[in-house]
């Protein structure tokens, strides 16, 4: 049975081989340039080469970000770059501008074109329009129901795909064309830069009142107005596929490989169970309860179901629910002498109790009970960043098996 390409984030080339090892199908990355996460690592040329060569050898495929929409210092070196990416052997270009459309279809004739959710695209005629200009998959914007997707997958020509966000963070403005960002500090949301000015808090002020600060609310820490929930979709895959997507994709370019790991392996976990027992499947809450122990705010269905209202916002903080502590990467194993080589994330000790994440498989719990630095001493604590020490366990890891901590 084909089910939906599951498209992950990929913010770095760690985060790149977390998403592949998880489960996912297909990552999408920024270069140095033209996307629209300019904060995150990306990549430079050579990386991209090295991340293509990763991702092939294992089946799995590139999609490179170019979404910004352009001003016009923003095409020198375009093509340049451009015929770059498309030697690395990329499987796609994400892009919004058609300026930059047209620079790829004359400089990479046979590159496979994504047109970006930030080209709004709404409606059947739109999405048409688009393949007619040559591209071959539309991503589509975030304000969409089931129903509207369905009747796009119903009237689109045969050969277009069509993808859309099932998980993450859900910007407040329309697709994400915002400019709230660049009129409080000057940084272009529509070229990489966002500030994130929908997750500020804000008050009033009255214009014969300077200084005097009232709460939107009645509230004396503020009002969080703008602060959209994070999407998530992982109970609704049935109703996903059924609706025709192509591709099922996940946001998150600047969160963490811990991020990574746990949605990627959370939704390739439901996925397969569908695929392998369609008529018999049934959505296990286990899945819902390891999305929550990755970074987030309080879940929301987004427009697939009912425009968002009031319940949809969080008005009183717009900080992420962190209830564990990503503590340590698994770097190897040595067999011989069962023990598993760590990369310290985050500061962990002698009796802590852990959970250990693998791919593909429930997490185990486990209790530390001995550390040993890399002269083989004993030490009672891992307390400095990315430090290697090795644990001994009774069962084997595996390379970018992740350790995490559930906080008190």
């Amino acid at each position: 049975m084909k089910i939906p390409e599951l498209l992950a984030p990929a913010g770095n080339f760690e985060k790149l081989k977390i998403a592949i090892e998880y489960g996912a199908d297909a990552v999408y990355m920024g270069g140095k340039r033209f996307g629209l996460r300019a904060f995150s690592d990306n990549f430079d040329i050579d990386d991209i080469y090295r991340a293509v060569e990763y991702a092939h050898e294992r089946h799995k495929r590139v999609y490179i970000t170019m979404n910004i929409f352009a001003h016009n210092n923003d095409f020198r070196g375009m093509e340049e770059y451009v015929k770059a990416i498309s030697d690395a052997k990329i499987d796609a270009i994400i892009l919004s501008d058609p300026g930059i459309l047209d620079i790829v279809k004359n400089t990479a004739p046979d590159m496979k074109i994504h047109l970006s959710t930030q080209a709004n695209t709404t409606n059947w005629r739109s999405a048409s329009f688009w393949y007619r200009q040559g591209v071959d998959r539309i991503i589509l914007a975030r304000e969409l129901s089931l129903n509207e997707i369905r009747k796009i997958k119903a009237n689109i020509p045969e050969g277009l795909e069509i993808e859309a966000f099932v998980h993450g963070a859900m910007c407040m403005s329309y697709s994400g064309r915002c400019a709230l960002s660049n009129y409080f500090v000057g940084r272009d949301a529509n070229r990489g830069a966002c500030a994130q000015p929908c997750r500020w808090k804000y008050h009033l002020v009255e214009e014969q009142r300077p200084g005097e600060y009232l709460p939107v609310f009645e509230d004396d820490r503020g009002s969080y107005i703008l602060n959209a929930n994070d999407l998530c979709m992982i109970e609704h895959l049935p109703d996903l596929i059924s609706s025709g997507l192509n591709s099922l994709k996940i946001e998150g370019r600047m969160k963490s490989s811990y991020y990574v790991a746990t949605v990627v392996g959370a939704y390739r976990l439901e996925l397969d169970k569908y695929k392998n027992n369609k008529d018999g499947y049934r959505f296990d809450k286990s899945s819902v309860d390891e999305l929550k122990k990755a970074s987030h705010r309080t879940f929301s269905t987004g427009f697939y179901f009912h425009k968002p209202s009031e319940r949809d916002h969080s008005y009183d903080e717009s900080q992420y629910i962190r209830n564990y502590d990503f503590i340590g990467m698994v770097k190897d194993y040595l067999p011989d002498k069962q023990l598993a080589v760590i990369e310290q994330r985050n500061h962990f000790k002698v009796g802590d109790n852990i959970e250990i994440m693998s791919p593909g498989r429930p997490y185990r719990e486990f209790t530390i009970d001995t550390i040993l630095n890399e002269e083989g001493d004993r030490i009672a604590s891992a307390p400095h960043p990315q430090q290697i020490v090795y644990i001994p366990t009774e069962f084997s890891l595996k390379k970018y098996d992740i350790l995490r901590r559930p906080r008190v």
